[in-house]
């Protein structure tokens, strides 16, 4: 083999993740024949309530952070990891995004609009987006979400025992505002939505993006609008089928004024 192709594989080595040579050689070829993947949808119909007077003009995936509207950041991490079919669902000024993005052309990518003629929730939203997604595994990330992850370590990490849904978790010192996660070894074993200060509560919490595997209709509820954190979440939980991937890198959900104002001062892309 060519000696600058072997310098190539070689420097793949980092004896945690990738062990030596010959380990290399097999993640390249196993890299090659996974299959991966290549959508994603993207929940931007939220009202934003706690952003005003901001949102009132803007919806909140649209406010500017370094000049560039949140989910524009959002995009180029797709587009970067090869995702390159995006379905943004749509509500609270909609019209904002569609006249930004168009059909993704300008940002090399496709886009297509699932408008929410009413407010369905996050599962809502992911059930009338579903039939769009075909039978792949797809990503799915919110769409006030600002993150510095390893997008494409994320899907590896859910491909190599493919469950019903993986979610990024990050920590912080205060999870009241957040979904409080436990795990154990990878599997997520407890779910708490915003819950209560207090010394036993886990600091681990979701952070937006998720890779599901289309077969999570089935756990689906007979109505049009419900939450996944409250009617899916429990469910995925006591079967097992729910994996956490723990990542470091710098993480906004811009849910409030003051988030907004700290990923104003330390967002760095």
């Amino acid at each position: 083999m060519r000696q600058d192709l072997l310098q190539r594989v070689d420097s793949l080595v980092d004896g945690t993740k990738i062990r030596n040579r010959s380990h290399a050689f097999e993640y390249l070829v196993s890299s090659h024949f996974k299959p991966g993947v290549s959508k994603a949808l993207i929940l931007a119909g939220g009202k934003g309530a706690k952003m005003r007077p901001l949102t009132y003009e803007l919806p909140k995936a649209m406010l500017p952070v370094r000049g560039r509207p949140i989910l524009e950041y959002t995009i180029e991490l797709l587009k970067k990891n090869n995702i390159r079919e995006i379905y943004i669902a749509t509500g609270h000024l909609g019209d904002k995004i569609k006249d930004h993005f168009g059909d993704g052309s300008r940002f090399s990518v496709k886009i297509h609009y699932i408008d929410e003629k009413k407010d369905l929730g996050t599962g809502g939203a992911l059930k009338t987006a579903l039939p769009s997604l075909g039978q792949d595994d797809f990503v799915m990330i919110w769409g006030d979400v600002l993150i510095d992850i390893d997008l494409a370590d994320l899907i590896d990490f859910h491909l190599q025992d493919n469950p019903i849904m993986t979610i990024a978790l990050t920590s912080v010192s205060d999870p009241s505002e957040y979904g409080s996660v436990r795990i154990h070894r990878e599997l997520m074993v407890d779910f708490k939505e915003k819950p209560r200060k207090s010394a036993d509560v886990s600091h681990l919490v979701t952070a937006g993006v998720h890779v599901l595997n289309s077969k999570i209709a089935k756990y689906f509820p007979n109505k049009s609008s419900f939450m996944l954190e409250q009617e899916v979440l429990p469910k995925l939980i006591e079967e097992g089928q729910i994996r956490g991937y723990i990542f470091d890198g710098l993480w906004f959900d811009v849910g409030t004024a003051d988030i907004y104002q700290r990923a104003i001062k330390q967002w760095k892309k």
